[in-house]
């Protein structure tokens, strides 16, 4: 009887479920979110297998015959995928490094102001922006740039000839960076002010005894006590670089470069969903598949390179 209610008092499940009661309000807040990631992000996986099928609408995902590599190889010879590749890579990069210099730029402007109502306020505007479908940015940027938009309203006014805006690739490009870090700076700052927050006072009075300027307490107790978060953040973002921005693209591309300036998802979109062949479905799962496979590639590999200078990584 004893060994039976020791054995009983030692069960895992017991133990587990002591510990989930005693956590239950916890758990009823997670709980929704759990819900939401299974539901959204884990079930749609069983969606992978469609890369390696030639798609049936009438025998189903399931019942579809197998057809191995067919997919991928279709990819690789598609002679558009690649130069929409290079574009996603070129676009997802350029995002990266502006975002991560834009967020902590922003975080150390906002944290070097002294008045607490201003910094505030300041922190709201720069951070409403993120709040903003790509839908309603779309909107503003063609009122501005159109042909007969704001932008070439005042060149006209002032005597000049209005310009093509829209229609400039390299222009788009700069667009397209422009808005994206007016957006996302600001929402990107607040982890990086909240690290801020946690660096001792101490230091930064120390500083101001030896005389130490603005510039020097920045570079030497500010960027070193933020570094770590900004690798694990910088690490994090990297496998995300072949996602690019499908809203953005897709509702800020004007119909004179649509199609010039694809990227891997919205290339998925205009060529590969709602297709009459249905079987064409199934070489855009592979794709799809493809940038998933390459962005966890990239991770574990930023994720090395981060540990092996002696920094903390997520693995």
């Amino acid at each position: 009887m004893e060994l039976v209610t020791i054995s009983r008092r030692n069960n895992p499940f017991r133990k587990f479920g002591r510990k989930a009661l005693q956590s239950k309000y916890l758990i009823m807040m997670i709980l929704p979110a759990v819900v939401f990631y299974v539901i959204f992000n884990y079930l749609p996986m069983y969606g992978i297998v469609l890369a390696f099928k030639s798609f049936n609408p009438i025998k189903g995902v399931i019942n579809s015959p197998w057809n191995g590599f067919d997919n991928f190889k279709e990819v690789f010879k598609d002679p558009n995928f690649w130069p929409v590749f290079g574009n996603t890579l070129i676009i997802g990069s350029v995002k990266i490094v502006i975002g991560f210099l834009g967020a902590v730029i922003t975080a150390i402007l906002l944290n070097e102001l002294r008045m607490r109502r201003t910094k505030k306020t300041i922190q709201t505007i720069v951070t409403f922006p993120h709040f903003l479908s790509w839908i309603v940015i779309s909107g503003f940027v063609f009122s501005l740039f159109a042909y007969h938009g704001a932008v070439n309203s005042v060149i006209e006014a002032s005597g000049g000839q209005p310009v093509q805006f829209l229609r400039n690739k390299p222009f788009f490009f700069f667009l397209i960076f422009a808005t994206d870090i007016w957006k996302e700076a600001g929402w990107g700052s607040i982890i990086y002010l909240a690290t801020m927050a946690g660096i001792p006072q101490d230091q930064y009075e120390a500083a101001d005894i030896d005389g130490a300027s603005r510039l020097q307490k920045i570079w030497h107790i500010t960027l070193p006590g933020i570094k770590s978060v900004a690798i694990l953040l910088l690490i994090m973002s990297v496998g995300g670089v072949l996602s690019a921005g499908f809203d953005q693209l897709l509702n800020l591309t004007p119909r004179a470069l649509e199609g010039k300036i694809d990227i891997i998802d919205t290339y998925i979109y205009r060529n590969y969903i709602g297709e009459v062949d249905p079987s064409q479905v199934g070489i855009g799962a592979a794709i799809g598949l493809f940038k998933s496979v390459i962005g966890f590639v990239l991770v574990i590999t930023v994720d090395r390179i981060a540990k092996a200078f002696g920094e903390r990584g997520i693995i």
